[in-house]
């Protein structure tokens, strides 16, 4: 994987004021990982209902996922639905520019280093395309020296995260990114 899982899970127990530990008898022994979560107590259990808005109470986002690893894809889809928010995913850059003109995203997170069609390519041509022209764009690269941030802003992105993304910094520019695809 990408290294992005133990991450994310810590993140969510720590928004559950939880803890996580870990222990292993050693090299080729397995790992075992505890999560401990507060209950709280007396309180009548109801159905779920589908949440109307995130966890801090902003309004749900339409998030675009595009990244070919689909297990990265995925975990980060659930992530993002715990807190909330509308997700769709997609695996390369025509399923992406597919999607991107039905679902009308706010928000899109797109690997840069897609096969056949790059992230700096689906930008470009997001951005020319009327349902996502003024959505947030962010790039989820491997690279993150200045040149390659450059590259990002001449293709079209808002913002560019560096694998394995930092949720407390995906979280931030959620939180700043309008929803009902108004432009920033």
């Amino acid at each position: 994987g990408l290294g992005i899982g133990l991450t994310l899970v810590k993140s969510l127990v720590e928004m559950h004021q939880g803890s996580i530990s870990a222990s292993s008898g050693g090299p080729g022994q397995g790992s075992e990982f505890t999560v401990r979560l507060p209950a709280i107590a007396g309180v009548p259990r109801e159905p779920a209902k589908p949440a109307p808005a995130t966890a801090n109470g902003k309004p749900a986002s339409r998030i675009l996922i595009v990244d070919d690893n689909v297990d990265s894809a995925r975990g980060l889809a659930r992530l993002l639905k715990l807190l909330g928010h509308d997700v769709r995913t997609a695996g390369d850059g025509a399923e992406a520019i597919a999607a991107a003109q039905s679902y009308q995203p706010d928000v899109v997170l797109l690997d840069i280093g897609l096969p056949g069609m790059d992230g700096y390519e689906v930008a470009k041509r997001l951005r020319k395309d009327t349902a996502c022209r003024d959505c947030v764009i962010i790039a989820v690269s491997g690279y993150g020296q200045e040149d390659d941030r450059r590259r990002s802003r001449e293709a079209g992105f808002n913002h560019h995260l560096i694998k394995p993304i930092d949720p407390n910094a995906l979280l931030t520019l959620l939180n700043k990114a309008p929803t009902g695809s108004t432009p920033l």
